[in-house]
């Protein structure tokens, strides 16, 4: 191998050798580059189509809405404004009466005076008052016909009447000035009643009670009392 044989010098036979082994070496070297070009290129091609897909990814514009660009917030939509309501009309004050003329209910201020406490079976007066209430002087029939007091148990059942057993009678028609009040004393037998006086009389059990004053078709409030 060393030293070549043949008719023909031993330079010719090294030049051949030469020219093989640079020929091998080119087609290796080219299959070499070919592979190394290949694999590149499918690293390549791999590289590019995930950038790609990144992109994609990516793009704001190939993705869904934001739920507040689809469903507007609450504080950006208008809340309708109520329309507003009639107004209340306040209430008419009480007619005044005309000077001189009848004094209506809404004109009168009537109320029962009482010791706060009476014994049972004991025998208190209480009193009717009659005020007028209005600023201009008014005419009001006070007949004792037309005044009563009430005795009243917690249950807000009838005990007594002052017009029960004794009613009594007059003609009593009054011009009262404004703020004049009238007093109507009365005193309780310290009995139960009823309407004509048709049931037995007895003495009320100790207890809470109220009294409640009346003329004609004004009331009282109630004025409370104690028996004991």
């Amino acid at each position: 191998m060393l030293h070549p044989v043949g008719p023909l010098p031993a330079a010719v036979y090294w030049r051949r050798r030469l020219l093989v082994l640079a020929l091998l070496l080119a087609v290796l070297g080219g299959g070499g580059w070919l592979v190394v070009a290949a694999l590149t290129g499918s690293d390549g091609g791999t590289a590019t189509s995930a950038a790609a897909a990144t992109t994609d990814a990516a793009d704001p514009s190939d993705e869904p809405p934001a739920l507040e660009q689809v469903v507007p917030s609450l504080a950006s939509v208008p809340t309708p404004t109520p329309a507003p309501g009639p107004a209340a009309e306040p209430e008419p004050a009480p007619a005044s009466p005309t000077p001189g003329g009848p004094c209506g209910d809404d004109a009168i201020g009537l109320e029962v005076r009482a010791p706060g406490s009476a014994p049972v079976g004991g025998k208190p007066t209480f009193e009717l008052v009659v005020t007028n209430t209005s600023s201009v002087p008014c005419v009001r029939v006070l007949d004792a016909g037309l005044q009563e007091v009430l005795l009243l148990d917690a249950a807000g059942n009838r005990v007594w009447g002052s017009n029960d057993c004794f009613p009594e009678t007059s003609s009593d028609t009054r011009t009262l000035a404004p703020g004049e009040s009238v007093v109507f004393p009365l005193t309780w037998g310290g009995l139960t009643s009823e309407p004509s006086c048709a049931a037995e009389r007895t003495t009320p059990a100790p207890g809470q009670y109220v009294l409640r004053g009346r003329l004609d078709t004004k009331t009282s409030a109630d004025t409370a009392i104690t028996l004991g």
